[in-house]
């Protein structure tokens, strides 16, 4: 499958699921901001979750499909159409060769991802396909995508759904029954405001009385420069109860830093790989998805957790992935 970029949208980039283990090196993971729509997308095309995708935020490309392709759409709802025609999220679709698949106003959430069978073929750096834009290298040419860029699939992964294609029916609707549909929106939660769930960090004692209860109880907004890096929140101004220096120390993905101006950032997947902020907490890994579709002045709130009911959470999401994967097989057989 091939398809060309005919126009390129706000921010659109191949994205898989990070580039682990050289933090050391100073090299940040990337990879997708909203794991789940992109492992999803993958799930429902056959392909394994590393794959890349294209991620597309708030305004998405246009894409014209040279040879005919089966692919999914998760995450945010960007009106994608082709021929004039809605497109469904949470779903395979097939489109035919000679198609324009284009994106409209953003109806709900920042960031969209599609996944094409066979996955998108580009080089592998540091052991993803992720690109890392700071950096410009990974993904395509190690940059956002542009008018007149060709992307390139590979093989089909072994033929994963052998009925797939067959139950696509030629000339109607290019999609597929409820069978075939990922339900993650319902987990998505696009209610805002938004809650955050965190697990209180190393300093997250040193805050006065009055900024822990403003953490707790006041609503937060997504600033306007924010960016993959870090989610930046317009709020009360939270202070320490004394004047504290620290030593750069290592950060993750979903670290909340209070920086000297007393406006919290929520670091996301191209964050930096230590910081000299204070750690005030740690965002858990099943709310960074619901993060990821915050947009800029959209509200959020965020509330406490303990360590062990955070990993129980991440058990529950895995699960239910491994649920909808023998869901997905079962169709083969039936």
């Amino acid at each position: 499958m091939s398809l060309r970029v005919e126009t390129f949208g706000l921010l659109t980039t191949l994205q898989d699921l990070g580039r682990r283990g050289f933090q050391h090196l100073g090299v940040g993971p990337t990879g997708a901001m909203d794991e789940v729509s992109h492992r999803l997308a993958n799930l429902l095309v056959g392909n394994p979750a590393q794959a890349p995708t294209v991620e597309m935020t708030l305004t998405g490309p246009n894409l014209r499909f040279k040879t005919e392709s089966l692919v999914a759409l998760c995450g945010a709802d960007l009106s994608p159409k082709i021929e004039d025609q809605p497109v469904p999220l949470w779903r395979p679709v097939l489109v035919k060769a000679g198609a324009l698949l284009r994106f409209g106003r953003p109806a709900q959430g920042v960031r969209c991802y599609l996944a094409a069978e066979g996955g998108f073929q580009v080089p592998i750096v540091m052991g993803s396909a992720s690109t890392n834009l700071s950096a410009s290298f990974g993904g395509f040419q190690g940059r956002a995508l542009k008018v007149g860029d060709q992307l390139e699939t590979g093989p089909c992964p072994g033929n994963r759904y052998p009925t797939l294609r067959r139950g696509f029916q030629r000339g109607e609707r290019p999609f597929l029954g409820t069978a075939w549909f990922a339900p993650w929106s319902r987990e998505l939660d696009f209610a805002r405001p938004a809650t955050l769930r965190f697990i209180p960090g190393p300093q997250w004692p040193l805050l006065t009385d009055e900024s822990r209860q403003s953490v707790l109880e006041a609503t937060f907004k997504v600033a306007p420069n924010s960016n993959r890096m870090g989610l930046r929140m317009q709020g009360p101004k939270l202070s320490l109860e004394q004047p504290l220096e620290m030593i750069s120390s290592a950060v993750a993905t979903g670290t909340l830093q209070l920086p000297p101006d007393g406006s919290l950032i929520l670091l996301m997947a191209d964050r930096q790989t230590t910081g000299g902020y204070p750690r005030l907490g740690e965002v858990t890994s099943v709310d960074l998805p619901k993060a990821a579709q915050l947009r800029p002045g959209e509200a959020l709130r965020f509330s406490p957790i303990s360590l062990e009911a955070a990993q129980e959470l991440l058990l529950r999401r895995e699960a239910w992935f491994h649920d909808l994967e023998q869901i997905l097989a079962d169709q083969q057989t039936s």
